[in-house]
């Protein structure tokens, strides 16, 4: 069994830890920025082989076009633990289009359609949700509450924005880093 691995993504919106196991990508992590975080790819030091996995590579690469403005889609192997029911909820999500959002409702109506007998709360789609392993790539981001407001995120309601921003600005860069720095600013 490989153990598992991790590389550091220097994101527009802070360092973004990739975890990876012997299938694919386990998870992605917002972490706090740190000076001894380098801005390429590092090694985790629990890893005994100093090639990282392939997963990795291809999630660093993908990461990279995304805030480039160049990826909508990932197209990762993802190796990801969870109930049927969050593997359901992280499926609706994968549907929806990079720029679009949706609520909490309307993804628990979709899996009311999609899972016969089933009839999931908003709650509990949230909930759902709010354990996605793979934030960005899972687009968990996309997700408002009925009346549009912001809530819950694993990375914080300002990341949250800021993705949101970036894609309603088609991948323009300028957008992402305008909408960050403002929120940053508004923390003053």
């Amino acid at each position: 069994m490989n153990p598992t691995r991790a590389a550091i993504y220097d994101s527009p919106l802070g360092p973004l830890r990739l975890v990876a196991g012997a299938k694919g990508l386990q998870a992605l992590q917002f972490s706090r920025p740190s000076p001894t975080i380098p801005a390429s790819c590092v090694q985790s030091p629990d890893s005994a082989d100093p090639r990282p996995p392939r997963s990795l590579h291809a999630g660093l690469r993908q990461l990279g076009e995304y805030f480039a403005g160049q990826r909508r889609e990932f197209e990762l192997e993802l190796e990801l633990t969870g109930t049927p029911f969050q593997r359901a909820v992280w499926g609706a999500l994968a549907q929806i289009p990079y720029g679009a959002t949706t609520t909490y409702g309307a993804v628990a109506r979709q899996l009311g359609t999609e899972l016969p007998g089933v009839r999931p709360e908003p709650r509990a789609v949230a909930a759902a949700i709010a354990r996605t392993p793979v934030p960005i790539v899972i687009a968990c981001h996309r997700v408002l509450s009925a009346d549009g407001a912001l809530t819950g995120y694993l990375g914080g309601l300002r990341r949250k924005r800021a993705l949101l921003d970036f894609e309603a600005a088609d991948g323009a860069r300028c957008a992402l880093e305008a909408s960050w720095a403002q929120r940053q600013l508004a923390l003053l």
